[in-house]
């Protein structure tokens, strides 16, 4: 019986690569109606990995629709059409550090011209909890955010594409331009520092953390 299901599951997977490529040719070739279906099936994928790094969804929203733009302009030059969704993390990626250099210039304006405008963050969350649910959620989130504030930069990322993000440790090279096992040791890091934390404990999927 497991044997069966496992055989089903290796055959949808095949099967869903499968009209990926084919919707990715598509789209490249010039057909719109193929591409608005990658935008519909990674639009919100790609807005909550922007999120978690700005907590900002006017930026995320902005930052989101300007990575759909620019894999629509480039798209006909992706090699691999199987690599579709890492090449849009990869894209997603490079814009919120664009979006960060443009917030540290308006900064550095900001102060030259002593003007003390402080933008709101809202909490991380849908905005609809209320009361013990939502002291929980800010909790957790908050907790993260510490937990994160203690890795090094490269930790940090290959943590956030693993787990926030769930890509592969396949994607994740290709998004970072690193190798397989550079991206392992970073994440090998990160997780027994997780193992260690008291904030978030019982976060991560699966919890057998895996490195495949």
């Amino acid at each position: 019986m497991n044997g069966s299901l496992q055989q089903a599951d290796r055959t949808a997977d095949t099967d869903d690569h499968s009209s990926l490529t084919a919707a990715v040719r598509m789209a490249a070739a010039g057909d719109r109606c193929a591409f608005e279906g990658l935008i519909e099936r990674f639009q919100g994928e790609i807005f909550r990995m922007v999120y978690y790094r700005t907590s900002s969804r006017m930026d995320a929203e902005d930052i989101t629709q300007e990575v759909f733009i620019n894999a629509f302009r480039g798209v006909h030059s992706l090699k691999d059409p199987g690599m579709f969704r890492s090449w849009l993390y990869r894209i997603a990626l490079n814009g919120v550090r664009d979006y960060y250099r443009k917030k540290r210039v308006r900064s550095i304006f900001t102060l030259f011209s002593r003007e003390h405008n402080e933008e709101h963050v809202p909490d991380k969350d849908s905005g609809q909890e209320h009361g013990q649910d939502r002291l929980e959620r800010k909790e957790f989130w908050d907790g993260l955010d510490r937990f994160m504030s203690r890795l090094s930069a490269s930790e940090r990322e290959v943590f956030r594409l693993k787990y926030l993000d769930d890509l592969s440790i396949r994607e994740i090279t290709e998004v970072l331009g690193k190798n397989e096992s550079t991206v392992k040791t970073h994440l090998y890091r990160a997780v027994d520092k997780f193992r260690k934390e008291q904030d978030v404990q019982g976060f991560l999927k699966g919890e057998n953390y895996e490195y495949e």
